[in-house]
């Protein structure tokens, strides 16, 4: 994968592997812009936040000692490592100031599997600077990295500290890894409806094209269109389906449209220079570019979006359990008495209550510090955070549909089966969705 600081999205982060490095001219240019100036800089002849009126001199290596402050669990090496990406990218972009020869050590960390011991809680999103500061203090050689044998290093300067830090990589990591995992369930969920559709003879009229060409939505429209390319052209047994099939693509399209903006948002920022100060022709420009308010409402916007999606899931799932649509037992049993499947609708409400807590927006949030100085936050790393959780509900509401709708079309023509305990079903239910969405 090779990083030019212009075209990186949410899949690559996701994806891994090794990167290189297009060129680094942008980085260069701001670096000498950087040491050019001779005015008061921000972090750099001063101090941060509160203490912005105040000079210092050599105080970034204070800095990133007293920022390394992270508290609760280490974050997954998978996100520390996808955070490196997103920085080194960040930092091609240009505008940050700093060393250029550091981005190449980054590059090294990256492909030899190291990471930061990065800590959960630290951020609120205007800028992950727990978690740079303590990469900082990994490349300085006063932290170690995880990973097998030493970690890269680098002599970061003074100067270079602030610029390093001031970014939000680590909470655009987990929007680019939360937005691409709900792309690919979001994908799966039309052909786990399809098997629906199919196991209860679901009418396709409300996916016709004139349908959806008189309400041009362009995600309702791309759903109707996917899914009825999934589907046997079968006459109608019912004149109405009840609102899981007849409202599938309205809703499903709703939260396709959600992920699709959440996607445009996360891809702008791996690819700008959130940088404060930015360094860009001869002038350092003080600003706000860090803060991530575009994020957070963005990734609010897409975790309400899945929940009624999950809710007309789990209604289908519903439907499967009913003789009056699949011509089967209650429950998909074995024989009358049985509790079939009945167990799969727990489960699934279960993981949808999970899905609606982490719907709560956070962008009603906000907090004052620094003495007062700071006095707005976005919250966009506990919208990112909250994405990320959003994966494994979602996944097993799609698995329990699968489960029933598989079984259903199993026993059509066929003795039922007899109960039994299905979580090795829903086990493989959800591998089956990694596989087919991967």
């Amino acid at each position: 994968m090779e990083l030019d600081g212009t075209s990186l999205t949410c899949a690559q982060v996701a994806t891994g592997g090794p990167v290189s490095i297009a060129s680094l001219d942008r980085a260069r240019a701001a670096w000498r812009t950087a040491r050019s100036l001779t005015g008061p800089v921000y972090g750099q002849s001063t101090g941060v936040g509160a203490n912005k009126d105040t000079s210092v001199q050599e105080g970034g290596f204070d800095l990133l000692r007293s920022h390394a402050g992270g508290a609760g669990p280490l974050v997954s090496e998978r996100r520390a490592r996808a955070m490196l990406v997103v920085r080194l990218n960040q930092l091609l972009a240009g505008g940050s100031g700093v060393d250029p020869a550091l981005l190449p050590v980054l590059a090294e960390a990256i492909n030899g599997g190291h990471t930061p011991p990065v800590r959960t809680y630290g951020a609120i999103g205007t800028g992950d600077l727990t978690a740079l500061a303590t990469t900082a203090l990994c490349l300085l050689g006063e932290r170690e990295w995880r990973g097998s044998g030493p970690g890269p290093r680098f002599p970061l300067s003074s100067a270079d500290a602030l610029p390093f830090i001031s970014s939000g990589a680590a909470t655009l990591a987990d929007a680019a890894l939360a937005v691409h995992q709900v792309k690919l369930l979001l994908d799966a969920a039309i052909g786990v409806a399809a098997r629906t559709f199919t196991a209860v003879n679901a009418s396709a009229e409300p996916l016709a094209r004139a349908v959806h060409e008189a309400r041009p939505q362009p995600g309702q429209a791309d759903v109707a269109a996917r899914l009825r390319g999934l589907l046997a052209s079968e006459e109608a047994v019912r004149v109405q389906d009840p609102y899981g099939f007849r409202a599938f693509a309205q809703v499903h399209g709703a939260a396709v449209d959600a992920l699709a903006r959440a996607q445009r948002a996360v891809e702008v920022d791996l690819n700008a220079a959130n940088e404060n100060p930015l360094f860009d022709g001869e002038l350092a420009w003080h600003n706000g570019n860090f803060h991530a308010a575009p994020i957070a409402l963005a990734l609010d916007a897409l975790r309400a979006a899945l929940v009624p999606a999950a809710q007309l899931a789990t209604a289908r799932l519903a439907t499967l359990m009913e003789p009056a649509y699949t011509g089967l037992l209650p429950f998909l049993a074995g024989r009358q008495g049985d509790s079939g499947a009945m167990i799969l609708e727990y489960v699934a409400h279960d993981a949808l209550a999970e899905l609606r807590l982490l719907s709560a927006p956070v962008t009603g949030g906000t907090a004052v510090i620094s003495r007062g100085t700071e006095d707005h936050a976005s919250f966009a790393t506990q919208a990112a955070r909250a994405a990320l959780r959003c994966v494994e509900p979602l996944e097993i509401v799609l698995a329990c549909e699968l489960v029933a709708a598989r079984r259903a079309l199993a026993e059509r023509g066929a003795p039922g089966e007899r109960d039994r305990p299905l979580d090795t079903d829903l086990d493989a239910a959800r591998e089956e969705l990694r596989l087919v969405s991967g």
